[in-house]
């Protein structure tokens, strides 16, 4: 059994380590500073939720974060699932799944009817455990991305 539980700000230094982690995951630079500095704007302004997973010792082993958003068409609330991560050590012992299935239970509380995510698509990992869930992968719609800082010719 997992215990998962809603972040407190007592988790920051275990959640800027995995937060890092799961950069570094993406091919980005460790920056544990800046990790941190996010993770405390999160608590601050509190836009997020943010779960977290401790083994049987009480050691945060890993996070799922979801930021609150609005359907047009839908014309209610929709979370996007932004961030899944678990520590090396969780992995294989269904920490994931535990996030994921509180992640759902959290949503459907709040009136929630939807919970959207994006994955790489080499994520294979992810995506059966994703599917294994009940999530369908999203046929109907591409997924565009601009960065506005970078200059266009």
């Amino acid at each position: 059994m997992h215990n998962v539980r809603a972040a407190v700000l007592d988790d920051l230094d275990a959640l800027s380590v995995l937060l890092d982690d799961y950069r570094q995951f993406y091919q980005q630079e460790s920056d544990l500073d800046a990790a941190r500095h996010f993770l405390s704007q999160r608590f601050g302004l509190g836009d997020s939720f943010i779960l977290v997973s401790e083994d049987a010792q009480g050691c945060v082993n890993g996070f799922i974060q979801l930021y609150p958003g609005l359907s047009t068409v839908g014309l209610n609330a929709r979370w996007t699932l932004n961030d899944l991560y678990v520590s090396p050590e969780g992995r294989g012992q269904g920490v994931g799944r535990a996030l994921m299935e509180a992640a759902a239970m959290l949503a459907r509380e709040h009136g929630v009817t939807r919970l959207v995510l994006m994955t790489q698509v080499e994520n294979e990992r992810a995506q059966r455990l994703y599917e294994s869930l009940g999530w369908q992968r999203n046929t109907a719609f591409y997924s565009y991305l601009l960065d506005v800082n970078q200059e266009r010719v």
